[in-house]
């Protein structure tokens, strides 16, 4: 693949949602942009699809199971294919309730290799390309990586270790890389659960603000914090409106 556009990024978990706004916002921008997915190819395939439509050849899609060495080796692969990348955007991740009574080795493995393994060891590997860009990894995080969500201990787990691996990977990379995380607070009503107002009026009293916030909301924060924020590295910014004042 060619393309005239001189920066590059990749997006982890880019078919749906924050992912996929952050793809359109920075193809906006102008960048080559590579879609990772996992399960979501018919929304990837759509994504890209209009993403080249405004453009020819300035976007690309690839599939592979982040949980594992072979799907880290195959976007490798790939971003080593093109020979440059300038941001890294860790965006794939699992969410769903784990009660300490029973929860399982399996959903830890998966919540933790998603939410943490996964970036680690992708930012490793595409280091080399970055640092010759000077380029930039934004992680995302979660504000319950601050303070435990109820019920969720080992999505708490990692995204705590998420917000870590940020601070300790911006101390390994500068001063070629900066590495810093975005932490959204309430965005969307997660996909998979059910339609619970009572529940969702509750959470909306400890946002400040006074709404959910939108995936725009965190796609304009990776852009600062990847772009602009040229002096930032090692930050975990809370996007949350206001709500880890009240936790």
């Amino acid at each position: 693949m060619t393309s005239n556009r001189e920066k590059v990024v990749l997006i982890t978990g880019a078919a749906k949602r924050i992912g996929a706004v952050t793809a359109r916002l920075f193809h906006a921008a102008d960048y080559l942009v590579l879609l990772h997915y996992n399960r979501s190819a018919a929304a990837a395939d759509k994504l890209c699809e209009e993403l080249n439509q405004i453009q020819p050849d300035s976007c690309l899609m690839v599939q592979s199971d982040l949980n594992s060495s072979a799907g880290i080796d195959k976007i490798t692969r790939l971003v080593f294919a093109i020979g440059r990348l300038d941001l890294l955007v860790n965006n794939a991740s699992s969410f769903y309730p784990t009660p300490l009574g029973s929860c399982d080795q399996a959903q830890w493995d998966d919540l933790i290799n998603s939410n943490l393994k996964g970036p680690f060891f992708l930012t490793q590997a595409l280091s080399p390309l970055l640092k010759e860009r000077r380029g930039a990894v934004v992680n995302i995080s979660d504000i319950h990586g601050r303070q435990a969500l109820a019920e969720h201990p080992i999505y708490s787990i990692a995204k705590g270790g998420n917000i870590a691996m940020t601070k300790a990977l911006a101390v390994e990379l500068a001063p070629d890389i900066r590495v810093n995380s975005v932490a959204p607070g309430a965005i969307l009503w997660p996909e998979q659960a059910p339609e619970d107002t009572e529940k969702q009026h509750a959470l909306l009293s400890n946002v400040p603000m006074g709404r959910l916030g939108s995936e725009l909301d965190i796609a304009q924060a990776v852009f600062f914090l990847a772009v602009e924020a040229t002096y930032m590295t090692g930050q975990a910014i809370a996007v949350d409106g206001g709500s880890c004042n009240s936790l």
